[in-house]
């Protein structure tokens, strides 16, 4: 089938429009263009004053003091004749330029605070919410005072002074936003693929928290004008005969009950442009609102606590068929060789309690080893850990965790990150957001490119144009001009695996990258990694509910209940006998293999919470072979013999389905679910 480009509707909320139409949607509602037209008119005003302005802002012509609006003073003039607009225009190069240090200094510092703490979370962010909780704790008018006395009227210190305190609010929403932002499947893919933190940072977390920002700015330019002018209506700041909106209101009131008319265009002035800043922000943040779309979230965390354990001893030798392995021999079925991913003893932790237990994993190169079972197994934190990117407040234990020979329980953050997309690449189990919905597919993968391989833009673009021939996308102009909402589902798969072979890796860890698609399309994904692992001899890891995605894909299996493995074997000596009676259950519940208008089983009970789980078997209250043993007895993985004498198999089952003879033929049902699949 052949994939096309689909242009969703401009108000589906999927749809990232670019960022400049931001202001295009706040240009299509009137308030936001008054607002826009008269902060534009007041800041041109007072650029170009001493071109546009009548007069001079000093000029005085008492013939014409408190003359009313005219020919010749059209705003009036003052009580020394001094034409009233000239001088609002030149007040304004005060007035707004103190606004423009207090909104740089409050953006600048109130950002950079939030970014940081919100990405790397831990005692950063906790350092830096304390100190914005002093900050928001010292009282502002008070401290505006001692400082206009320290440094005698200094109006500009005033005014970063108030921009700084000022800048603890906006760092603590623009933290909020990035936490959000930051467990985004696209935000993890940046990571995955080795980009820097402040490349992730500046390049896909900033962009999504400008709306707030500009919202916080918006609303603090009109609290800041209201301070410049109070300050100046006291004469703390700029002295007279230099004009300021808040000297002109000084003057007005002077006179207020002989010439009133001074305080409608000197006030005015400043109620009407801080009513255009306040509106400003509301319209910039109901756009906002309107355009954002949520992103399904997916798991991440800049830094992963690791702890090294030691080997376990001896494994206690079950009762039954069950030929357990020599103390000095991993439990694991794989056949000798350099591996390219070997895991041993994995556990994850949450408040000391195991959401995954005593997971080994051993993948040579061009192997493709698939991890099976229910929703709530393990299966994605096993990724994650694999990954060192694991959710807030899980702990890594494992005895040996190495990537392409490297020691990843021992690497720095730094290391790590930069074996990430080298050694070791992610495809996310939903593709269109686990690309950043800001930017080109060209400018996405021009990013990882240049990241890992350097050159010039003509290299780059070969290199670009390589990866989408790799992965075998047609039409590359288009895609590559295209945004993700345009992309089809499979398109967006195939964008996502040419990013991360962008770096090379030795091994792929794919979270259900089939889901999402249709029976075509997801054949046509399969048939692709199965390309990739024959030209380039990649490994990959497969998380899939789907046992056609296993018989067509995978060389080996590991089956996964409640956070440990229960089965592992190569796929053939699954699909003929699988020993534990829960792979055998899955089997039997899956419709691939099942024939016309045959009854599907189904698994009673569910999969055991964390807290519910103990060290006997967790999936005796839905066996159908259970016996008195099975609940009283710690249950170890031990390994089986392998009737076709290649490697073995292994099993967490005290009473495992017998195993047929090596001499014996079962019907190929690997066959069938590959057949299924394809």
């Amino acid at each position: 089938m052949t994939e096309q480009l689909v242009t969703l509707p401009a108000a589906a909320p999927a749809a990232a429009p670019r960022r400049r139409r931001l202001w295009a949607r706040v240009l299509r509602r009137p308030a936001g263009v008054l607002s826009l037209v008269w902060i534009a008119l007041m800041v041109g005003g007072a650029v170009l004053a001493d071109v546009v302005a009548p007069y001079g802002p000093l000029e005085q012509d008492l013939s014409s003091s408190f003359a009313g609006p005219g020919g010749d003073h059209l705003l009036g003039a003052d009580q020394l004749g001094r034409d009233v607009l000239s001088r609002i225009l030149h007040g304004g190069q005060v007035s707004l330029l103190a606004v423009a240090q207090a909104v740089v200094v409050f953006v600048v510092v109130g950002t950079l605070t939030g970014l940081v703490a919100g990405y790397r979370g831990g005692r950063t962010d906790r350092f830096l919410m304390w100190v914005c909780d002093v900050m928001l704790a010292i009282p502002l008018v008070v401290t505006l005072l001692v400082v206009l006395a320290v440094f005698s009227r200094n109006e500009t210190a005033a005014m970063l002074t108030f921009g700084f305190l000022a800048s603890a609010g906006l760092g603590r929403v623009v933290r909020a936003a990035a936490m959000t932002v930051r467990t985004d499947d696209y935000v993890l893919a940046a990571e995955v693929a080795g980009l820097r933190a402040h490349q992730v940072v500046v390049r896909h977390v900033l962009p999504r928290v400008l709306p707030p920002v500009l919202v916080q700015a918006s609303l603090l330019a009109c609290s800041a004008l209201l301070v410049e002018s109070g300050i100046n209506y006291l004469g703390l700041g700029v002295q007279p005969p230099t004009p300021s909106w808040g000297g002109l209101v000084t003057d007005a009131s002077a006179a207020i009950t002989s010439h009133p008319w001074l305080l409608v265009p000197s006030g005015g002035v400043i109620v009407l442009t801080a009513l255009a800043f306040g509106v400003l922000g509301d319209v910039v943040r109901d756009v906002s609102a309107d355009r954002s779309a949520t992103a399904p979230s997916s798991w991440r965390q800049l830094r992963t606590r690791v702890r090294r354990t030691t080997p376990a001893g001896a494994a206690a030798t079950p009762a039954g068929p069950a030929t357990p392995a020599s103390p000095d021999a991993p439990a694991s079925p794989e056949a000798p060789g350099d591996a390219v991913l070997e895991l041993r003893g994995l556990r994850v932790l949450h408040q000391g309690t195991a959401l995954v237990d005593d997971v080994d994993l051993r993948v040579l190169p061009g192997e493709v080893v698939g991890l099976v079972g229910e929703s709530g197994c393990g299966k994605t934190l096993t990724l994650s850990a694999l990954l060192r990117l694991l959710p807030p407040g899980l702990v890594l234990e494992a005895e040996r965790l190495e990537v392409d020979g490297a020691d990843a329980l021992d690497l720095p953050e730094r290391r790590m990150a930069a074996l990430r997309g080298t050694a070791v690449a992610f495809v996310p189990q939903e593709p269109v957001a686990g690309l950043d919905p800001s930017f080109t597919v060209r400018a996405q993968l021009r990013e990882v490119v240049r990241l890992r391989d350097g050159g010039g833009r003509a290299a780059t673009d070969a290199r670009v144009r390589e990866l989408l021939e790799q992965v075998q996308l047609p039409d590359a102009d288009r895609v590559l001009a295209a945004y993700p909402h345009e992309l089809s589902g499979g398109m967006a798969q195939r964008v996502a695996i040419a990013r991360a072979l962008a770096g090379r890796p030795r091994v792929l860890l794919a979270d259900e990258p089939t889901t999402a698609l249709d029976v075509t399309v997801q054949a046509e994904i399969l048939a692709l990694l199965r390309d990739l692992r024959e030209r380039t001899g990649l490994a990959i890891v497969i998380v899939t509910h789907d046992w056609g995605v296993v018989a067509e894909l995978c060389d080996r299996a590991v089956v996964m209940y409640a956070g440990r493995v229960v089965e592992e074997g190569t796929v053939l000596d699954l699909f003929d006998h699988p020993a534990h009676p829960y792979t055998g259950a899955l089997m039997a519940a899956n419709p691939t293999g099942a024939r016309f208008r045959e009854r599907l089983r189904s698994i009673p009970g569910q999969v055991p919470s964390p807290q519910e789980r103990s060290s006997a078997c967790a999936f005796a209250d839905r066996c159908e072979r259970r016996q008195d043993d099975c609940t009283a007895t710690p249950v170890p993985l031990v390994l089986l013999g392998a009737p076709r004498g290649g490697p073995a198999r292994s099993v967490r089952c005290l009473h495992p389905v017998g195993r047929p003879d090596p001499g014996a033929t079962s019907p190929d049902q690997k066959g069938a679910y590959a057949d299924a699949a394809r």
